[in-house]
C-alpha cells in the first residue's frame, strides 16, 4: 500500500491542505491538493496544488515567481488535513501581495486589514 492510499480523500478526491511556515509557524495560505499534486510536493519539494476555481493542477509559484520550498509535509491524525512545511520564496504567498492569506483581523464586527502589501500584485502577475 502506498503513503497516498492512507489519506482520506474526500468525495472529489481532494484534501485541505495548509501551507504554514516553516521558521516562524504562521499560517501562509490554505488550499487542497489531489492525489498527483501531493506526489509531486514529495517528489519534487515544492508544493503543488489543486486549484479547484481553474479546475487543474497548480504549481504554487509558476505565475507569481513565490515558489514554495517545502521541508516538511504532515498528516493529521484524522488523516484528513494535510500540513506543508514551507519556505516562501520572495515572502510572498497570497495573490494580494502580502505575506499571508490570512492578513484580516475580526476586531469589533468587522474585518480589519493587518498586513501590508509588500509588492504590488500587478507587477506580480503578467496577463498574458
Amino acid at each position: 500500500m502506498s503513503w497516498l492510499d492512507e489519506i482520506r480523500w474526500d468525495a472529489q478526491g481532494l484534501i485541505p491542505v495548509i501551507a504554514q511556515d516553516w521558521q516562524s509557524g504562521r499560517v501562509l495560505m490554505f488550499a487542497y491538493a489531489n492525489r498527483e499534486a501531493l506526489a509531486l510536493t514529495a517528489d519534487k519539494g515544492t508544493a503543488h496544488y489543486w486549484s479547484r476555481s481553474r479546475n487543474r493542477l497548480w504549481h504554487k509559484g509558476e505565475e507569481s515567481g513565490h515558489f514554495q520550498k517545502v521541508h516538511e509535509i504532515r498528516l493529521d491524525c484524522d488523516e484528513d488535513v494535510i500540513i506543508y512545511s514551507i519556505e516562501q520564496q520572495g515572502g510572498i504567498a497570497c495573490h494580494t501581495g502580502r505575506e499571508s492569506c490570512f492578513y484580516r483581523r475580526l476586531e469589533g464586527g468587522s474585518w480589519v486589514v493587518t498586513d501590508a502589501v509588500l509588492k504590488d500584485p500587478d507587477a506580480i502577475y503578467h496577463k498574458h
